[in-house]
């Protein structure tokens, strides 16, 4: 390199500069430095066009001289000094080893953001630089060098929303699992206002149709199994493609472990389904020399926790006074069959079964209703949690006319399952006193059960868990033509929450007529909401207005305004998209008169 002082005038910021084509870097941090003691750190140019020079690394240092430049200007200096910057001079052609110079410069001074790492390694690259060799440059893991560079099979528009911390490298992780069609679905979600669009965690769940299964899990080889696997462009995860393969080989795995423990001696083995949970405070360490069983905890995640030397806190008790431990118990017989046996014979007793369902279209329909109810690690039905942040809110909803009468039909069903009737909600309920498993206990239970009952729990059922203030609401309240006229009246708490002036205005007209609601339009919320209730009332000689519901209320909703803003009103809108269209018949062609003889 040759150094040598350029003036200001003879320089610009190279293209093969990092910060070449952003906005003007922060310099608020170096700028009272450079005013001080002026441009201590040469900057690393090259040659250029109209014998002036391309700055590589230093545009900082660049930019705070050219406001100090302005700033001499700005003061009236007579014929100020041109500013001078000290310089180290690559030589010319040599493209490499000027994106390397900015590179390292800038990473040394100013941490950038991986995009524009990305950017810059995409050059090396086009250079003809190898990820290793950019990694023995920057002293860089090779792993993060490939990392930076797997950016690239992202959409644009998804890196540039890295770029400006729109979403975090989280996001950016899942979405590398996802083709390029499948980033063009999740944009749409992004840009949809009234549309969640899952991120984070939630983004690999919604890639993965809701179960995701990290491939770490197995207990077996993945990779000689021949599973299908998906794996971000990071290299750092891998996912299961499909779960029913994964579980079949991973159930096998487990059995193997099982016959293994008992082998070693351990007195018994219990395998604890997705269903449940190893409760370690229902449990107290034990070793093996007194008896102590292994639990096998099995996750719907996929993940396997092996707890080794554990018993019941009875069982501890009773050892505690003297009796028999159960390692005193005969040794547990070895199995009959293996685990792939085992596995075989499931999964055709499963084809039979389910074959043969399809013409036992009612017991199939209990067999359904017990999962909602019940659960499995293939099933998860959670009710609607009806939560309000108003305490009012919630107290009028939990006195209305439609919880009440839903209650008391919930108490009716509870009772024919044989629930305990203080159960909250029949989804998550128990049979009182029931032996075994729970699922198979409610499926007996709805077996006795006729038909009409059976219909009754399915009603209380998808009561429970319909999501409030969902498209289906809408549909359903349309569709059954819900006056709620019969099922609803204001109340103190509705009033309350009744907050804007023009919509209390039109609500005057609705239950006083237009000319009330002329005279006061410029009164205040109070005033106008007093007059509301007193009509609705009948306070004062007025005559009491029945019936009345606004419009938000309604089925189908409608709004007061043309702001917007109003939830009901958007879910009917996409309940009325989602309706088909209606099938016109053809109209068939007049046929010609047959023709005389």
């Amino acid at each position: 390199m040759k150094l040598q002082f350029i003036e200001i005038g003879k320089l610009y910021v190279d293209k093969a500069n990092m910060r070449f084509a952003k906005r003007p870097p922060d310099v608020s941090d170096i700028l009272p430095s450079v005013r001080k003691r002026g441009i201590l750190q040469t900057l690393i140019v090259r040659p250029g066009e109209e014998d002036r020079f391309g700055i590589l690394a230093g545009s900082r240092r660049f930019r705070a001289g050219q406001i100090i430049a302005g700033e001499r200007i700005g003061e009236g200096e007579e014929s100020p000094e041109p500013f001078l910057f000290p310089c180290a001079i690559l030589e010319e052609g040599d493209d490499a080893a000027a994106v390397e110079a900015s590179l390292i410069e800038n990473m040394a001074r100013l941490d950038p953001d991986e995009v524009t790492r990305w950017e810059t390694f995409v050059r090396l690259v086009k250079e003809g630089q190898s990820p290793d060799e950019i990694a023995d440059t920057f002293a860089l893991p090779v792993l993060a060098v490939r990392r930076t560079l797997a950016l690239g099979n992202l959409l644009p528009r998804i890196r540039d929303l890295y770029r400006r911390d729109k979403i975090d490298a989280a996001t950016v992780r899942h979405l590398t699992l996802a083709s390029k069609a499948r980033q063009k679905d999740w944009l749409v979600l992004w840009d949809a206002p009234d549309t969640h669009c899952p991120t984070g965690w939630q983004l690999r769940g919604w890639l993965f149709g809701g179960q995701a299964i990290c491939a770490s899990y197995a207990l077996f080889d993945v990779d000689a199994n021949g599973l299908a696997l998906v794996a971000d462009l990071f290299n750092e995860q891998r996912y299961i493609g499909d779960a029913d393969a994964f579980w079949a080989a991973q159930n096998a795995a487990i059995e193997a472990r099982r016959v293994a423990y008992l082998e070693a001696g351990w007195t018994g083995v219990e395998i604890i389904g997705p269903a449940e949970q190893f409760q370690h405070w229902e449990h107290e360490k034990t070793p093996k020399r007194k008896g102590g069983r292994v639990y096998i905890d099995v996750r719907a995640s996929g993940e396997v926790v092996f707890h080794e030397g554990y018993l019941t806190a009875k069982e501890t008790k009773r050892l505690a006074r003297g009796e028999a431990p159960p390692s005193d118990q005969p040794k547990a017989a070895r199995p009959e069959i293996t685990g792939p046996m085992q596995t075989y014979l499931d999964l055709h007793r499963h084809a039979a079964v389910r074959a043969a369902l399809l013409s036992r279209p009612k017991v199939a329909l209990r067999l359904m209703v017990a999962h909602v109810i019940a659960g499995s690690h293939l099933w998860r039905v959670d009710p609607e949690p009806q939560q309000a942040r108003n305490d009012a809110t919630a107290e009028s909803v939990e006195t209305c006319r439609g919880e009440t009468q839903f209650d008391a039909k919930r108490r009716t069903v509870l009772a024919a399952l044989g629930f305990d009737p203080e159960t909250p909600t029949v989804c998550k309920g128990r049979v009182e006193g029931g032996e075994g498993d729970r699922l198979t206990a409610i499926f007996y239970a709805l077996l006795d059960l006729p038909d009409r009952v059976v219909m009754d729990v399915i009603a209380v059922l998808i009561g429970e868990t319909l999501a409030a203030g969902s498209p289906a609401v809408e549909a359903v309240g349309t569709e059954l033509g819900v006056a709620m006229a019969n099922w609803w009246q204001a109340d103190a708490a509705f009033f309350e929450l009744v907050r804007d002036r023009e919509v209390l205005t039109c609500i005057v007209a609705e239950v006083a007529g237009n000319i009330v609601a002329n005279a006061n339009t410029g009164e205040k919320t109070a005033t106008l909401r007093k007059i509301v209730t007193d009509h609705l009332g009948g306070v004062g000689g007025r005559a009491k207005v029945e019936h009345w519901v606004p419009r938000w209320m309604a089925f189908p909703p409608s709004a007061y305004t043309t702001r917007g803003g109003v939830g009901t009103v958007v879910a009917h809108i996409k309940a009325e998209a989602a309706r088909p269209a209606p099938v016109t018949e053809p109209v068939p062609e007049p046929q010609p008169e047959p023709l005389a003889a």
